[in-house]
């Protein structure tokens, strides 16, 4: 069975990589590679990564 064609590499947000670097060392600890990635490359957030940073968001006033 024929691979599919791999994706281009996208670079990771920078402002985004900043804020995890930003985050308590207990919180990093405890992110999964998956929840990482997700929000560095502005993927949808897992639940499980919201619940963790759940003190550090702030709601978007729309």
């Amino acid at each position: 069975m024929p691979q599919p064609p791999p994706k281009p590499k996208q670079e990771p947000d920078p402002e985004r990589m900043a804020v995890l670097r930003s985050l308590p060392i207990e919180i990093k600890q405890q992110l999964s590679g998956d929840e990482a990635h997700a929000f560095m490359y502005n993927e949808e957030l897992p639940e499980s990564l919201l619940e963790k940073l759940k003190k550090y968001l702030v709601a978007d006033a729309k």
